[in-house]
Order: C-alpha cells, then structure tokens, then sequence
C-alpha cells in the first residue's frame, strides 16, 4: 500500500477534530478576555499540557532529533537546560504571574502587566513590548510554517514548497481564527498527549530494530569511528561555549510570551503545584524520547545507509540530506502505514500547538496592547475579538512570507526568537516579582537593551548563544537605570505588595 493514503486519511480525521473542537470554543468564547485568557478558568492538567504544547513546537520532533543525529549525546545540553529552566519558571515565576497580573487591572497580556505593575503615566512601555512581541514572535511563526511544509514536502514529494506551506499553516490560522485561546488549549491538551505517544514510541522501535543495547552501542560506537566524531559523549565533540550555549536555552523560559500566558490563565494559584508535576513529567518523558531518536536514529542509519535518502531533500534542483527529516524517515520507515500516520500526526501537533498560541499573543498585542490601549480604549469586546481574529489572519501571512526561503532552518530560527523573548523579557518578569523598586524607566531599558544585545550579537557569529550576553544586558540595566530613576516608593511599594498578598494568601 502507498504509505500516502492512510497518512492523508489519518491527517484528514485529525483536522476535522481540532476543527470541531475550534468550533465548540467559539460558543463558549463571551468576550475578548475569553478569547485571549480563556476567562482564566484553565484547570491544572489542561494549564501544563497546554504549557508543554505551546513550549515544544515542531523543533521538539524535528530540530532537537536532527541535532542530535548530527552531534551526537552533546547537543542533549539543550534538553538539560531547558529541564531546568521549565521547573525554576514553574516553581518562581508561574503562581506569583498568575496573582500578580490579576491584581495588575487583571492584565491580559504582558505588555499590559508590564504598564500598570510599573504605573507608567504614559504608554511607552506597552507600546515597546508589544513591538517586541511581534518582532520576534512572527519569526517564530515562521518556523512553525516552515517545519509544517518539510513534514508535508516528506510525505508527499508531488506538492512544491509553496503548497506545503499553505497546507502547514491553514488548519492552525482556521481554528485559532475561530475558538482562540479556550480552541487553542483545548487542542493543545489533545496534541500533548499524541505527541507523548509518538516520542517514547519511536525510538522503542528503533531499539527493537537494531536488536538491543549491545547493538546499538556497537552501530554508535562504529558511527563514530567512520565520521570522526564522538557522538556517545556528552563532554567530547563539543566546547566549553558550546555546553554553556547549549545549556543557556533554559534562560529562555522566563520570558517567553505564550507559555506565561498559560500561567496567567489558570484558575487559581493553588492550581499550579499539581500543574508543574503534570508538566514537568510530561516535559522529561518527551525530551528524553526527542533525544532517544535521533541518538538511535545515529545507529540505525549507520547500520542502514543506503536509507538515509529518507531524509533527502530537494530544493534548486539540488537533493541533499536533511538531518531534521530523522523522526520522519524513522517513523515511514519502521511503522505500518496506518500507525505511521497516527505517529506523524504528532509533527503536525507540535506544530500548531505551538504556532495556534504565537498567533494569539500577536492578536493580543496588536488589539489589546495597541488598538484598545492607544486608539480606542472604549471598544466593545464584540469589536475587539472580531479585530484579534482579523489579526491573527494578517500575523500568520507575515510569517508565511518570512517562510519563503526554503534554506530556512527550524531550530534556527526557533533558537533566535527564544533568545530574544528570553533576553528583552525574561530579566524583566523576574525582578517585577520579586524586587519592590524596579522602576518603568528600568524595565523599559532592560527590555530594549536585551532584545538590542540578541539581534546585535546574532550577527556577530561568536559562537556564544545571543541569549547569555542579551540576559546579562537586561538585568544589569534593569538594576542600574532603577537606580538612577527612582520613581515614587510608595506607589511602586504597594502594587508589588498587592500582588505578593495575594500570591501568598492564595498559595
């Protein structure tokens, strides 16, 4: 049998259920803080699968794998920073955002947070985030769109890359466009839980295949006398800058827009301690089994070379390998049609769960942060859910433009936006929870200075990851520009005491 068929099937009965489930959010979608917030009524398992989907995009099937099949055990650094980035933003950041933007004129995005916690007189600093925002979070859309186009560009070879970006992009724009936030969640719990499926299955069977782990060791160790690399270590193969790059991704967390949102939107503070033992396990299993397929993927394509045209690709009349295809080819490889398409639905999951919720918080941004706050304060909240879905369509056809360029790399482009959220805001949310004299002054320069750092020192191809120097430059900036600038204690005093009262009193 074409393995095709089931696959168009398989993936034509999951979109019809995201669709549906679009569908139902939109009767239950009252007003714009439902579209954006949910109302804050998310429960804890659906709050931490919805964090993990919105956090692990298509890089988590597609980017990670393939350098890790390039790299070997080295590039596992990543995940390790990432673990422990994920459980300090759970554990430090994710109860006292929840009280503290509630108390904040129950704020509905950061750049709002960011302008009342700070009790700016004008709106400069609602204005600059939410520049920030769309800056850095369409290019992150476009690396959604682009992962979505090499997983359809795999599976069917027929379609030309322009039409796989379409096919990529068009569900996620249609059912984020709908149901909004209550769609997006509700999805991103179905698509957590497929994605779990798909990861710790795929490398069982790849296991399975090469016959056990003497096998497998033999294959890596063989691998690694034929390419010259040390591929079974985590400390050899690399450089001390590049463990720290690798690890620094952790930093990225506290300042990522889609997965605070999450935090913003439970129901309570309370929630979020069964919620972070949901999200944290499901987080391990998931990163593990990324690493465990391209780790195996190394072994079995070694004992299989002549398969690795799998993973070929073609652009310019040129065909040449594409590590990033690994879990692809591994899974069309090793699995019936019928259950390859179940397990490669887990792609196209990634991919709009992650790109739905970047799509939302751009919508946010421009109506909530820039309409509502700049040019009509008093607009109904028919009229400002019906300009965030004419938002979303305008942000995902920005990104589907960025996404042209078929040179374009998942983890790539991923890696960039990370470190730029990471760097202009992450810096920013932890001294608004936690130091009472950081004034608007120094979030606006942290902010500014941060994202400034990481767009400068990406074009300087150090080979130190943009997030380390751009988190430095923010904090620093934050304490120094506060100083210099103090605004009126008592005021700032009693908005952080506000919002610690009420985390505590909630706890």
């Amino acid at each position: 049998m074409n393995i095709s068929s089931p696959i168009y099937i398989t993936f034509g009965i999951y979109l019809v259920c995201v669709l549906l489930i679009g569908f139902v959010a939109y009767f239950a979608t009252r007003n714009f803080g439902d579209y954006i917030l949910g109302g804050r009524q998310l429960g804890s398992f659906v709050t931490a699968m919805s964090a993990g989907a919105s956090d692990m995009s298509g890089w988590l099937l597609l980017g990670l794998p393939g350098a890790i099949y390039l790299s070997g055990l080295s590039s596992t650094w990543i995940a390790i920073g990432l673990v422990i980035g994920a459980y300090l933003n759970w554990l430090f950041v994710a109860g006292r955002l929840r009280a503290h933007t509630e108390v904040n004129n129950d704020a509905l995005t950061l750049p709002e947070y960011f302008h009342h916690r700070f009790g700016a007189k004008n709106k400069t600093i609602r204005v600059i985030s939410a520049l920030i925002i769309l800056f850095f979070f369409t290019i992150y859309c476009a690396s959604g769109i682009v992962a979505g186009s090499e997983l359809f560009q795999s599976l069917f070879p027929d379609i030309n890359y322009e039409t796989a970006l379409m096919l990529g992009a068009g569900a996620t724009i249609i059912y984020t466009f709908i149901g909004g936030f209550l769609a997006v969640s509700w999805t991103d719990t179905m698509q957590a839980s497929l994605m779990f499926f798909a990861l710790l299955l795929v490398p069982v069977m790849v296991y399975l295949n090469l016959g056990g782990m003497n096998e497998l060791h033999s294959a890596i160790a063989t691998a690694s006398t034929t390419h010259s690399k040390h591929y079974g270590s985590l400390l050899f193969g690399t450089s001390f800058i590049g463990i720290i790059s690798a690890a620094s991704w952790g930093l990225g967390y506290f300042g990522q827009p889609h997965i605070l949102a999450r935090f913003m939107a439970v129901d309570s503070v309370k929630s979020m301690a069964k919620a972070r033992r949901i999200g944290m396990s499901w987080m391990v299993l998931c990163l593990f089994g990324s690493c465990a397929v391209g780790y195996f993927g190394i072994a079995f394509f070694g004992d299989h070379p002549h398969l690795t045209q799998a993973m070929a690709v073609t652009v310019n009349g040129q065909t040449s390998i594409n590590s990033e295809r690994i879990f692809i080819a591994l899974s069309t490889l090793l699995f019936n049609p019928w259950v390859a398409g179940v397990v490669l639905s887990a792609i196209l999951a990634a991919i709009m769960s992650t790109l739905s919720c970047q799509l939302l918080v751009c919508s946010s941004a421009i109506t909530e942060d820039f309409y509502k706050g700049l040019i009509r304060p008093n607009a109904s909240q028919k009229e400002l859910v019906w300009l965030g879905r004419i938002m979303v369509l305008v942000v995902a056809l920005v990104a589907i433009g960025i996404a042209q360029n078929p040179n374009n790399s998942v983890l790539g482009l991923v890696s960039y936006a990370w470190a730029g959220f990471g760097a202009a805001f992450g810096p920013v949310v932890i001294f608004s929870l936690f130091w009472k004299n950081m004034t608007s002054a120094g979030a606006l320069a942290g902010m500014v200075g941060g994202a400034v750092v990481v767009v400068v020192w990406k074009s300087m191809n150090t080979g130190l990851y943009e997030i380390i120097p751009g988190f430095i430059a923010c904090s620093l900036l934050i304490w120094l520009v506060s100083k210099m600038t103090p605004a009126s204690a008592n005021a700032l005093h009693q908005r952080f005491d506000k919002g610690y009262n009420a985390y505590h009193d909630n706890f």
